[in-house]
């Protein structure tokens, strides 16, 4: 047997068993957060990628809990910032502190910030200033932060899920576009089913509440993004990716007019390479061995939602991105198709 074949067969079974866990994942996360897979598949694939994600939904979905519930079904050292508009900078990442010795001399120690873990909820990241949100932005790129000029490892993986409110925007701060792009995914958490909503009152309101328990470690968490990564993705995936990606760009030759008309900013190649990562991490959840177009159709709106802007004048006739989104989605895969 070639070293080529050998490998091919060791990257379907290792496939084919991280699926298996992946299963188990979903049903210990289903014992605290009953419901909402489309959720928790996103949150999952987001980990898998070894990106972040944003949460958005109105309060009381469960956004918190389900972040909770991974630390703990992935083995992940998990960290909790209440995000308000008097937090600063150094509340996340530390901050030196000056001290006397014994023998009276004095030197500077580094006192760490909750910002060294692995899984850290930014909980309503919108609600503090700019200045304290762009605290995030080198940790969230770079996996580092920088105090006093000393640049310090945080820990391996690292992830971030925020939470905003899309309703309550009193008090509140837009987050700036390079930190919506260092997002991965964007989540939609919306209503739960009325039956869904039945089991969750039943589960969570009696004398005892069923408890998560740890599927994968950390080391086990790294090890299944790095075999994401060796995933084959087809060519006619990854020109539906670029294509997709360049239609919504308004100054794009291929975007469609609606797009040209009413988006001020599109999504860059970030974009691409976020969209590239989810496919994969879709096919793993669902147990295939390579991603299909219909993973990027399906993908489209939670990659590329908060990587665009509306127009002052598409906003004020009440024009949905999302839906816009949609609407390109349809435009690419009609011109694919007469192709």
């Amino acid at each position: 047997m070639s070293d080529e074949s050998a490998g091919g067969e060791n990257l379907v079974a290792g496939i084919e068993a991280l699926g298996q866990k992946l299963a188990d994942a979903r049903k210990s996360i289903a014992r605290r957060f009953i419901g909402q897979e489309q959720v928790v598949d996103l949150t999952l694939s987001a980990l898998l990628c070894g990106g972040h994600g944003l949460l958005v939904g109105v309060p009381g979905l469960g956004k918190t809990r389900l972040v909770d519930t991974l630390s703990t079904v992935m083995g992940l050292e998990g960290a909790r910032i209440q995000f308000t508009p008097d937090l600063m900078p150094a509340d996340i990442l530390g901050s030196e502190v000056l001290e006397t010795g014994p023998d009276g001399s004095r030197a500077f120690r580094f006192i760490k910030g909750p910002i060294f873990c692995q899984l850290l909820l930014a909980d309503e990241i919108n609600r503090a200033s700019p200045r304290t949100q762009s605290a995030l932005l080198q940790a969230m790129q770079e996996h580092e932060i920088t105090i006093a000029g000393q640049l310090h490892r945080l820990g391996e993986p690292f992830h971030v899920f925020a939470t905003q409110n899309p309703i309550e925007q009193e008090g509140t701060y837009p987050l700036p576009e390079a930190q919506l792009d260092r997002f991965l995914v964007e989540i939609d958490v919306q209503y739960p089913e009325r039956e869904t909503e039945r089991e969750i009152i039943l589960a969570t309101t009696g004398a005892e509440e069923d408890q998560a328990i740890q599927v994968f470690s950390a080391q086990e968490l790294i090890a299944a993004q790095a075999l994401l990564r060796r995933m084959p993705v087809g060519e006619s995936v990854v020109d539906l990716i670029l294509d997709l990606v360049r239609a919504c760009r308004p100054d794009d030759i291929t975007a469609p007019p609606e797009v040209q008309e009413h988006v001020s900013w599109g999504p860059g190649p970030r974009a691409a390479q976020a969209l590239m990562l989810m496919v994969r991490a879709a096919a793993l959840l669902d147990g295939r061995l390579a991603p299909a177009p219909d993973d990027v159709l399906a993908l489209a709106r939670p990659v590329l939602n908060h990587r665009m802007a509306l127009t002052f004048a598409a906003r004020a006739q009440g024009m949905d991105l999302g839906e816009l989104i949609e609407r390109t989605v349809g435009h690419v895969m009609q011109r694919e198709a007469a192709a």
